[in-house]
């Protein structure tokens, strides 16, 4: 597996990434279409923040966006394709984007999970913080992470 810089005629590719990612934790489809604007990726978000891809064998498994600039940033998206869920492949995004942000002189990233996904991102170091409200679901609220420090100790 290798990870690279995303490309911006990726988007469509990531979008499907995402929406097969959230949908592995068993949401219904009302709660799906709510967030299909927030969990699609366009060119010009690949363009704007640091976005990685992991490939294996030609074939994109995940990725992972990381926004901001010192003294903190934010990991806006990370999502695996339900089939490499366990293989590594967040772990491996997560490393990246952690290294990428400490070189930046991060010392702090904040990450609004999903709560399905906040034992991962607690397994990678992070704490909860507190919490954040969605953006697609009203009355909804999210586990807010951080990790600090970014560079590992």
């Amino acid at each position: 597996m290798q990870i690279r810089p995303a490309r911006p005629e990726e988007a469509a590719l990531l979008t499907g990434i995402a929406l097969r990612s959230k949908a592995y934790w068993g949401y219904d489809e009302a709660f799906m279409a709510a967030c299909r604007e927030e969990l699609t990726v366009d060119a010009a978000a690949i363009e704007g923040a640091f976005t990685v891809v992991a490939e294996e064998d030609g074939r994109v498994l995940g990725f992972a966006s990381l926004t901001g600039g010192p003294p903190s940033g934010s990991l806006d998206m990370l999502f695996v394709e339900p089939a490499a869920i366990g293989r590594g492949v967040g772990r491996a995004l997560f490393g990246h984007v952690r290294e990428r942000a400490a070189a930046l002189g991060l010392h702090r990233l904040t990450i609004d999970s999903d709560p399905h996904a906040e034992p991962f991102y607690r397994a990678m170091g992070a704490v909860r913080i507190g919490g954040t409200p969605s953006a697609s679901i009203p009355g909804r609220e999210l586990p807010l992470l951080a990790l600090e420090p970014v560079a590992d100790a």
